[in-house]
């Protein structure tokens, strides 16, 4: 019977974080587009001065701020390269969460940006979602981790009575 309760305990508490994935990526994923949004806005000015003077090049205009003797300008270059770095790397973060599903998740759990991972975590509110995904997740969670935890303690049991079966008493004789 005690038994029973454990397996019933392994299978809630990994269907709980099961259904907390789905929700940690669309946090995740809002996080990536807020940063996006505001990254863009942040190089708004320099693209239309980049559109007025040098056809909307903006590396041509942190040549052409590099160039200048006045070290404001060099300090300006440097800030405006980091700016499209960032961009660039919160454009491509998007661009992986647009993807199918699996490529998200992949991404999300594994290969993330670790910045953006840490602020999603520290920000992140347990929740229970309802919908489909987050039930498929909940239970695909909550049947793995039944299935390799009994599994372990299946195979430290054989292991510790040395592979032999307990002999099963004939209670006929």
């Amino acid at each position: 019977m005690f038994r029973s309760y454990l397996r019933l305990l392994l299978f809630t508490c990994g269907l709980l974080v099961g259904l907390q994935v789905p929700g940690y990526i669309v946090d995740y994923s809002q996080r990536v587009e807020a940063h996006l949004l505001e990254s863009r806005e942040g190089l708004k000015g320099f693209e239309d001065t980049a559109k007025r003077f040098f056809n909307g090049d903006l590396q041509a205009l942190v040549r052409h701020y590099r160039s200048s003797d006045d070290p404001v300008f060099t300090s300006d270059a440097n800030s405006i390269e980091s700016l499209l770095i960032r961009n660039r790397q919160f454009e491509q973060e998007w661009q992986i969460l647009q993807g199918p599903w699996l490529a998200k998740t992949w991404h999300v759990l594994v290969t993330a940006n670790p910045q953006l991972r840490e602020e999603t975590l520290n920000g992140y509110r347990y929740q229970i979602l309802l919908n489909p995904e987050a039930l498929a997740w909940g239970l695909s969670c909550a049947l793995l981790l039944a299935l390799v935890v009994e599994s372990l303690l299946l195979l430290l049991g054989w292991v510790a009575l040395g592979g032999r079966r307990k002999a099963v008493q004939e209670s006929w004789r």
